[in-house]
């Protein structure tokens, strides 16, 4: 599949690699450091994720070749009309995670395939529902899991997951960061 073009994850997520891996794609990594991640404030939240991962793929434009084509992605967590990105530090985790407890958050993953003369971006949502989550589960996840690389505060692949995630309506794998699922069908197509 896709031995036409070179592919390249724009990530330093492990998950990710993990995850585009899976698919059994020969791919390397590269990251252009300092892209700026912001978007305009009235921009609406569920299109905030497809939005940033357009900008990143933008900053590879001018440096890719005839053959290239560059996959990035940008995940958020939806709780209402808050996004939830990732934690500045462990306070700020136990915050998201007691506003998530006992609710059903969205989680938006925006991805870009970007090639010298195409590019396709699109978005996949899954709905998560966690529990009511206790003080001591949430202190305990933070402490041990240290969520801080992670939007809204959790990985669904970790302990929080679980014993917190009772229903998930869509990709498992959008959820842990990348739609894999859909990647694949749009490479076929690309």
């Amino acid at each position: 599949m896709k031995k036409d073009y070179h592919i390249i994850l724009s990530s330093n997520s492990p998950r990710r690699k993990e995850l585009l891996a899976g698919l059994d794609l020969k791919f390397d990594i590269h990251v252009i450091p300092g892209i700026d991640e912001s978007y305009p404030d009235n921009l609406p939240v569920m299109e905030i994720a497809e939005y940033i991962s357009g900008k990143k793929a933008e900053a590879y434009k001018g440096t890719i070749g005839a053959d290239d084509l560059v996959i990035t992605a940008d995940t958020v967590v939806i709780l209402g009309n808050e996004v939830l990105g990732k934690p500045k530090d462990l306070d700020d985790a136990r915050r998201m995670l007691h506003e998530l407890s006992g609710k059903i958050h969205h989680v938006v993953t925006g991805v870009c395939l970007t090639s010298i003369d195409k590019q396709k971006h699109f978005s996949v949502v899954t709905d998560v529902a966690f529990k009511e989550l206790t003080d001591e589960e949430i202190d305990y996840y933070v402490e041990n899991y240290k969520p801080l690389d992670k939007a809204g505060a959790y990985g669904i692949q970790e302990w929080i997951g679980y014993i917190g995630v009772t229903s998930i309506h869509g990709s498992y794998f959008n959820v842990m960061g990348l739609p894999v699922q859909r990647i694949y069908n749009e490479l076929q197509e690309f």
